[in-house]
């Protein structure tokens, strides 16, 4: 893909946009999917099903990269909650597990700019009951569309550089790699080096097929197991890898 043009001196500038208008701020209406629903984060109606998942997390490993957490009581989590997610950026949602009806991980939009269309999926925490599930992926793949459905032309993933599962995580959704923002931020005291890894909306159209292939019934057998790895469709359409 050409990524510039040459202008009247011969130096070397970025494509047209043509017609780019500036898409709106996501709206925090639900998401449905098969295995989950996306709410609007409710701390007075999430927040105890949210503590008690993540409470399976006995070690609290799963917040080791987040600049907040583990929470040692619901109290501390619902102040968290009330000084922190309530607002249109980060926009939180809880993810609700369909089979259970509660809620089980927290997502966000955030880093939200109309103005470049840039939009990131952030604040990912999915308790035991909800890592490696199909929902987890489908909720990832509800937040990727709704951005590009809402006109952003790119949607951003980024973690601490440490974080292999993250990293891996991003990858399989269908981002790709950017590169690393050293030094990029200081977290619970430590030094924060940054993954970047983004997805276009050009190339959108075929990671959806991907994530439409994967979430299907026929690619699950009848224990619910997957049949292909979402990663055999999205590995080929990653601009880079890393």
């Amino acid at each position: 893909m050409t990524e510039h043009e040459m202008n009247d001196l011969g130096q070397p500038v970025g494509l047209p946009v043509p017609g780019w208008k500036a898409p709106f701020h996501p709206s925090n209406e639900p998401m449905e999917g098969r295995f989950c629903i996306l709410e609007p984060l409710d701390p007075e109606k999430h927040a105890r099903d949210l503590f008690d998942a993540n409470w399976l997390d006995r070690q609290g490993g799963s917040w080791a990269y987040l600049p907040y957490g583990p929470f040692d009581d619901l109290g501390a989590y619902l102040e968290w909650m009330e000084s922190t997610c309530r607002g249109i950026d980060p926009l939180f949602f809880s993810i609700v597990d369909r089979k259970t009806g509660k809620a089980a991980g927290v997502a966000s939009f955030m880093r939200i700019d109309p103005k470049a269309g840039s939009i990131e999926i952030g604040h990912l925490n999915f308790s035991p009951s909800l890592q490696r599930k199909p929902a987890a992926t489908e909720a990832i793949f509800m937040m990727m569309r709704r951005a590009f459905e809402s006109g952003y032309r790119r949607c951003e993933w980024k973690c601490n550089a440490l974080n292999a599962a993250s990293r891996s995580a991003a990858q399989r959704f269908g981002f790709s790699f950017e590169g690393i923002f050293r030094q990029a931020n200081i977290v619970k005291g430590r030094n924060r080096d940054t993954a970047w890894y983004a997805a276009m909306d050009h190339e959108w159209p075929e990671l959806e097929k991907a994530f439409q292939r994967w979430l299907a019934p026929s690619n699950f057998d009848e224990k619910g197991n997957q049949v292909e790895r979402l990663s055999t469709f999205t590995r080929p359409l990653l601009f880079r890898i890393g």
